[in-house]
């Protein structure tokens, strides 16, 4: 095998594979990147025998051939050679890489030791735009499990619901929900798509390159298979019921307020400075004034008192949540205000987007008792 390619495109193309890269396996050959050089383009391949990626870059083909390079060794090696052409030639057991005056020789694990591709079909697909993707994920990421006892909470559920499309996290302490409207000549399939999703994969999904226009979302039997631009990414998807999240959602509200989202986010963070888990931060909301006041007070550290004005409507009341969970869902809201929604200083609060619902975003936390 020899061929050459531009170091920043083989660098990128890297970055996406060695997602795939085992680094527990008891097999050897799953620590390595497959390379398949053919006519005028290079397929890189990773796997851990869960999660499989494949994706394709053009190259200038001298001899075609396969070869199984360390991972993260020649992703570290591509990453630190000069802006020049690399040119790579295997033999067995050997490839060579160099780059303007930089020669590099690893040692390779047999071709045909490597699994092949998963050949799955999906039997739904949804396609939609890459940057409308990429913003719902990282909107319900923070709210995943981290907690692997309770596996189907460390992932994102994507289910449509008609000509509506939802990502739905939650770790039992907050939930978000983030929903957009699909043309229905973008969605294929008989009934309601659904499934569980590891929330790791999804981040890394959604970090790629945003020169991608679309992506194709597609269930396979026990898989999920994603499709953008030349890469395929197929994983396994997480068994078990997810919980029903419809049930935490309130039908209304007593009281409402309408915070500017950067006052709201800049007085939490300065609040934060003085909250601990022992000392969550309060909300008092006074409708007759229109004024919202956050208060933390820790007997060992001190206190802080911000006032806000804004729009509130309903009941007098006061809440009190963790300041990290506020500022996790605060962070990904890029419209000028925001709802914020209660019913009891004993049952959840919800920050709901402002707009006419066709991009909806809605984050619940559940309180702290005062």
């Amino acid at each position: 095998m020899k061929f050459s390619i531009n170091k920043t495109e083989l660098q990128r193309a890297l970055a996406i594979v060695e997602k795939g890269v085992s680094t527990r396996s008891t097999l050897p050959v799953l620590s390595g990147i497959l390379i398949d050089a053919t006519q005028d383009e290079i397929v890189l391949q990773s796997t851990d025998l869960e999660l499989s990626i494949q994706t394709s870059v053009a190259a200038l083909v001298e001899e075609a051939g396969r070869a199984v390079v360390p991972g993260k060794l020649f992703s570290d090696i591509v990453k630190s050679l000069p802006e020049a052409a690399v040119h790579v030639e295997a033999a067995p057991g050997e490839a060579k890489i160099t780059c303007d005056t930089s020669a590099f020789s690893v040692k390779t694990l047999a071709a045909e030791d490597f699994p092949g591709f998963p050949k799955a079909e999906a039997h739904q697909t949804i396609r939609l735009p890459f940057s409308t993707f990429s913003r719902m994920v990282k909107r319900v990421a923070r709210a995943v499990s981290r907690d692997e006892s309770r596996a189907i909470l460390t992932g994102i559920m994507i289910e449509t619901e008609g000509a509506r499309l939802n990502m739905v996290s939650t770790d039992s302490y907050r939930l978000a929900l983030t929903s957009c409207d699909i043309d229905s000549e973008n969605y294929n399939g008989t009934e309601d798509f659904r499934a569980v999703i590891a929330g790791s994969f999804m981040n890394d999904v959604a970090a790629l390159s945003a020169d991608v226009d679309e992506i194709t979302l597609g269930v396979a039997d026990n898989q999920i298979i994603i499709n953008v631009g030349e890469t395929t990414f197929i994983n396994r998807r997480i068994e078990g019921t997810y919980p029903n999240y419809r049930q935490l959602l309130p039908d209304g509200y007593t009281t409402r307020a309408t915070f500017p989202v950067e006052g709201l986010a800049a007085a939490i963070h300065r609040a934060a400075l003085i909250s601990s888990s022992a000392a969550p931060i309060r909300f008092s909301l006074s409708p007759a004034v229109n004024l919202a006041q956050i208060t933390v007070s820790a007997a060992d550290v001190g206190s802080v008192q911000e006032s806000i004005d804004c729009p509130i409507e309903g009941e007098e009341t006061e809440i009190a949540f963790n300041s990290a969970y506020i500022s996790d869902g605060l962070s990904v809201i890029k419209d000028d205000e925001v709802y914020f929604d209660t019913t009891s200083p004993l049952k959840p609060g919800i920050f709901r987007s402002v707009g006419d619902g066709a991009d909806e975003y809605l984050y619940l936390i559940m309180p702290v008792r005062i």
